[in-house]
């Protein structure tokens, strides 16, 4: 079924305010709640100004490691002291949103971080998510909560609302982990086995400086002007419980440091003292693991059969420019088989401020993302009738159609087409017939995708993307181009592609680019994907978890070397897309063997490879096409 319009929903529009605010105006309060080994953790909690008592609401508890609030200076707060309350805080609008609605809100900072004790020895703890649980406990017994909890967040705060269901405590009934990774290792840190430099240096040098409340580290030197960094909970007037806290954030582990020493999935960073406890008997949350590697271990994923246990519904939610984490939202709708579960991907970036356009640029959404999980909340919290139960649970934008479109399931139907590399630099339709060919290509290891990219948008504030006109680039690339198509082509679920290469040198980093070039030969990027040549060897064995895409483990056990000489095959996806090629346009593979805008270049001189195109080694790209 398909839907007309920008990117607003495919419901019927709503006016700004669908229905008069339940409340008007919040009441703020703010405390420290003792977990079980002592560990004081920061809240911040709203509720609706004009509930009554005996009133009782659910809760939508959100957990952060970037602060719960920030506390404005002396002169600041004298200007809004007859306010509530003198902070700032993030999510303002989604929050005045819920407790409008009839909702209490808790913004939490997690443990080792923001104005919370302890330290942090890795992401997503199994201490940080048993803290989850307990601050359930707490929000269960106050006098204002019906029982019910929801938990919500992006990016880091997703996952921890994810992971919290690893307790299947029975109050938590949904939760939506928007713009959010499942598989650590493939979805951020290491796409295709290959170390993404510049996402961990930054996020490690942004999480270190927002450790020691500098700031204006990350935001910019003005920051400094009207804010003294995270608020303090009320009754700490002189900070000084504030600056105990930040002082035993010294101890934060470096994640930087340790995405360094790994390679491969199985890999255990020597600095991780995280294992070195379960080396002396300390126990994880949850199921056993199955998978052994500092990566796994702080990665959903490996987790699934609790969270699915749990029998919460779960929104995965997510942007085709979402970095790799449309990806993981698919694949973590295709693994949990929770009831009232939903997949929704849309054009966005991270988070979703921007309305990412190829053709047109960016503009704000149209899309009320706020009013999307109020609907899914209200649905089953209050067991409203919000439209939500009697839609297909797969809602996708196809992007220069400007279309949402539902399915029950995903990928949608489609026919995998193959465009065979061809002589001329040509994406041809037709196999090859003959018994030889091949292209030449010196890797030039200056291309790269640029400063507002999709991997970008994982740490940077705003994290708007945009391409510019990718002719620069490809000059760089090896490229292979369609004939102008003579009718529309729509391509929606993951390409796929496939390499026969010979290389010189044992190793390589491959990056493959889907690309749309139009009449006057301005071309514009899709989506991508890359594979680091020693995790090329596909297994035979059951996934971990779901995947509509060729599986490989990236184990250490599984490492194949490239040999001089020898014909290598590469198979790998690029990350999902829902696009129309119009008529006219031509389709263009771009191949690349590096991104020095943000991965890791391997040491030793630029390879030279050999692209095969002949009848037995017919390198191509297989694209999802829908019939139209």
């Amino acid at each position: 079924m398909a839907y007309s319009g920008s990117d607003a929903a495919w419901y019927p529009p709503q006016p700004p305010e669908p229905r008069r605010p339940k409340y008007r105006g919040m009441r703020y309060s703010s405390c420290y709640v003792t977990m079980r080994d002592g560990v004081r953790i920061a809240i911040d909690l709203y509720l609706p100004a004009g509930l009554t008592n005996g009133v009782r609401v659910p809760a939508i508890l959100h957990q952060t490691r970037y602060y719960r609030s920030m506390q404005l200076r002396w002169p600041l707060r004298m200007v809004f002291a007859g306010l509530p309350f003198q902070h700032i805080a993030g999510d303002k609008r989604r929050r005045r949103r819920f407790v409008a609605g009839g909702y209490a809100w808790v913004d939490v900072d997690v443990r080792g971080s923001g104005a919370s004790y302890g330290a942090r020895v890795c992401e997503w703890s199994p201490d940080e998510i048993r803290d989850g649980a307990h601050i359930v406990d707490w929000i269960v017994r106050q006098p204002w909560c019906n029982g019910k909890v929801a938990a919500l967040g992006n990016s880091y705060d997703g996952t921890a609302a994810e992971l919290l269901l690893v307790n299947q405590h029975p109050a938590v009934e949904v939760i939506a982990p928007c713009f959010a990774l499942f598989d650590a290792f493939t979805d951020i840190a290491f796409p295709g086995g290959i170390h993404a430099t510049w996402f961990t240096e930054t996020w490690g040098r942004y999480n270190e400086a927002l450790d020691r409340n500098a700031l204006h580290e990350v935001v910019g030197w003005w920051a400094k002007l009207p804010l003294t960094g995270v608020a303090p909970v009320q009754g700490d007037r002189d900070r000084s419980l504030r600056a105990e806290a930040i002082a035993a954030h010294r101890d934060n582990y470096d994640v930087h440091e340790q995405a360094l020493s790994l390679t491969f999935r199985d890999d255990i960073a020597p600095s991780d003292p995280y294992h070195r406890q379960l080396g002396s008997g300390f126990e994880p949350i949850g199921a056993p693991i199955d998978e052994s590697g500092s990566i796994n271990l702080i990665s959903p994923h490996n987790y699934w059969h609790d969270i699915e246990a749990s029998g919460a519904a779960v929104y995965s939610y997510s942007g085709w420019f979402d970095g790799g984490y449309a990806h993981s939202a698919v694949k973590r709708f295709l693994t949990l088989s929770n009831s009232g579960s939903r997949l929704t991907l849309g054009p966005w970036n991270h988070t979703g401020g921007w309305h990412v356009d190829p053709l047109r640029g960016l503009s704000k959404p149209g899309f009320d993302h706020d009013g999307e999980l109020l609907r899914f909340c209200d649905y089953h919290l209050r067991g409203r009738d919000t439209g939500i139960g009697s839609e297909p649970p797969v809602h996708y934008f196809t992007m220069v159609e400007d279309r949402w479109k539902s399915a029950d399931s995903w990928p949608p139907p489609a026919t995998m087409q193959s465009y065979y590399f061809a002589p001329a630099r040509q994406l041809s339709l037709d196999a090859p017939d003959s018994d030889a060919g091949a292209d030449d290509y010196v890797v030039d290891r200056t291309a790269g995708t640029g400063e507002h990219s999709r991997w970008r948008a994982q740490v940077g504030i705003g994290g708007h993307v945009r391409y510019p006109d990718r002719n620069i680039q490809d000059a760089k690339l090896l490229t292979y181009t369609s004939a102008p198509l003579r009718h529309p082509v729509e391509v929606t679920g993951h390409p796929v592609v496939t390499l026969f290469v010979t290389s010189t040198t044992s190793d390589g980093t491959f990056f493959v680019y889907l690309e749309d070039v139009d009449e006057r030969g301005h071309v514009v990027y899709i989506t991508e994907g890359q594979l680091r040549a020693i995790n090329r060897r596909l297994s035979e064995a059951p996934p971990r978890y779901r995947q509509p895409v060729p599986y490989r483990t990236f184990k250490r056990s599984d490492a194949q070397a490239l040999v001089a000489g020898e014909i290598a095959e590469l198979t790998f996806d690029l990350l999902p897309t829902s696009y129309l090629f119009q008529p006219g346009h031509q389709i263009r593979v771009a191949i690349a063997g590096a991104d020095a805008s943000h991965f890791a270049i391997l040491p030793g001189g630029p390879p030279v490879l050999h692209v095969h195109r002949s009848r037995l080694r017919a390198s191509r790209v297989d694209l999802p096409v829908v019939r139209r």
